[in-house]
């Protein structure tokens, strides 16, 4: 299915119309709309936006879904979405489970590029980054960190987020999103509720 499918079909899951999506996520119903009908391919920060507006992950709604205990993902399987606009390249390293809230992503950001700003993650939700190659620059809401080759960083991502090249050459980091307290505030909540 494509990414517009999955978006309908989510939505459809979670009754909602294009217009509570569209509350929701900060993308507009008529833009919802034609990324529904596949008219249009969204950026990587919008995608993002509908992803956190259906309460899922970029993966999941990518239907990057599997269920094996053991999963090996060859490389020229491995879900890529690349933006048409600035060339980012995200590509998903690890499966992405609806019930365990962790994504392993190799991130490729363009010679003088950025990835656009990520919206808010739901409380809880923590990523950690590891620069593999060039220099990333690392926007928390109004705070700046510049990283090398080598370094590491850790953040608790319910603030915007963004990304940019400030290298001389395609920089390339790794990034894992941690959901899981996310997921297990949801279950206590279920259970408690009950």
């Amino acid at each position: 299915m494509s990414f517009g499918e999955n978006v309908k079909k989510a939505r459809k899951s979670k009754s909602l119309s294009l217009q509570e999506l569209s509350d929701r996520c900060g993308v507009s119903r008529s833009m919802l709309s034609q990324i529904e009908r596949g008219e249009k391919n969204p950026t990587i920060q919008v995608a993002c936006q509908i992803a956190e507006g259906l309460d899922m992950t970029l993966s999941q709604l990518l239907g990057e879904d599997a269920r094996k205990e053991v999963i090996v993902i060859k490389k020229e399987e491995r879900y890529i979405y690349k933006d048409e606009h600035s060339g980012f390249e995200r590509h998903l390293l690890s499966p992405s489970f609806p019930s365990r809230g962790i994504e392993f992503i190799l991130n490729i950001i363009p010679y003088k590029k950025a990835s656009g700003i990520f919206p808010k993650h739901k409380k809880g939700v923590k990523e950690y980054i590891s620069v593999a190659k060039g220099k990333l620059r690392v926007k928390l809401g109004n705070e700046t960190y510049d990283l090398e080759e080598g370094d590491s960083m850790y953040y608790e991502a319910d603030i915007e987020h963004s990304f940019t090249n400030i290298g001389d050459e395609d920089c390339h980091y790794y990034l894992v999103i941690d959901s899981n307290n996310v997921y297990l505030n949801v279950l206590q909540n279920h259970i408690i509720g009950e």
